[in-house]
């Protein structure tokens, strides 16, 4: 069975919100860097650091893996619909932790440039 419309357009919505939130973590990593090179023993500033960096893991893992394994796994001929209700799911989960992730990042973001 093909992957269905509903299926493919949340994997497009997925693909979407991932490829912003990977612009507005890489924004902020360009935030931090200079700051972190002038202060490197600021706590606050390492823990900024690595969190835009783990979001860019995260958005990176997503991508390559998470997203790319699901659909391989509901992409052949004789899944039924019923197989395909769980995949959905859990991209379905991986949307709602993506808005969060990317709201967070956003947030930091906002602050640091007030």
């Amino acid at each position: 069975m093909p992957i269905t419309p509903e299926i493919q357009a949340l994997v497009n919505r997925l693909n979407q919100e991932l490829n912003q939130t990977e612009q507005e973590a890489t924004e902020g990593l360009n935030i931090v860097r200079p700051l972190l090179s002038r202060f490197p023993e600021n706590d606050r500033l390492n823990q900024f650091f690595a969190y835009f960096s783990s979001v860019l893991f995260f958005v990176e893992a997503s991508q390559t893996r998470r997203i790319q394994n699901i659909v391989e796994s509901i992409s052949d001929a004789d899944v039924t619909e019923a197989e395909i209700q769980e995949p959905g799911e859990d991209l379905s989960t991986l949307l709602g932790r993506v808005l969060e992730v990317k709201i967070e990042v956003r947030l930091i973001i906002t602050r640091w440039e007030k």
